[in-house]
């Protein structure tokens, strides 16, 4: 198995590509089958988000581009700046990863978020197309943040303060 270990910007050669999907791309450990068919296994810096035209690179040298997988994407084009600022309020509100580009948003197809953009008077068109949402805002991933096991757990900060919330931890 081919250990990817690094993400390099240095031209070179490269071997072969790997088509991976956004939930992929965000992953530093994974296994994966290259385009031409090898097995390899992505052992990055944990919070490295992989870009469509990134080289990944084994301590032999051994070099892979990566590519955006074409995925099923919602895709909104609005020339009303206002229209489009509300529309990504709304599905930022429910935590869903957007690319935004100059003029439209897109996201994860989804028939309910379609049916919401809707409701908001725009068009939703269904594409197929590489996915490149905006970096989150906890710690650069763009995972929806709640159903991963990163380290930012909103709710249980009272591991720091033991007790404080809790009477019956105290003993009289």
């Amino acid at each position: 198995m081919i250990k990817l270990t690094a993400i390099t910007s240095e031209a070179g050669s490269v071997a072969t590509t790997l088509t991976l999907p956004l939930q992929s791309r965000i992953k530093s450990r994974l296994r994966v089958t290259l385009d031409n068919g090898e097995d390899a296994g992505l052992f990055l810096p944990r919070g490295s988000t992989l870009k469509e035209g990134d080289l990944l690179m084994s301590q032999e040298g051994y070099r892979v581009a990566v590519v955006a997988a074409r995925e099923t994407l919602s895709s909104i084009h609005c020339d009303n700046p206002h229209l489009l600022a509300r529309v990504c309020y709304h599905l930022g509100n429910r935590h869903v990863s957007i690319q935004i580009d100059s003029g439209g948003v897109s996201y994860p197809h989804d028939p309910v978020l379609d049916a919401m953009v809707q409701g908001l008077g725009l068009t939703v068109v269904t594409i197929e197309a590489p996915f490149e949402p905006e970096p989150g805002a906890y710690g650069g991933s763009a995972a929806k943040g709640h159903q991963h096991g990163h380290s930012h757990n909103h709710a249980h900060s009272q591991d720091a303060k033991e007790g404080d919330e809790y009477p019956h931890h105290h003993h009289h």
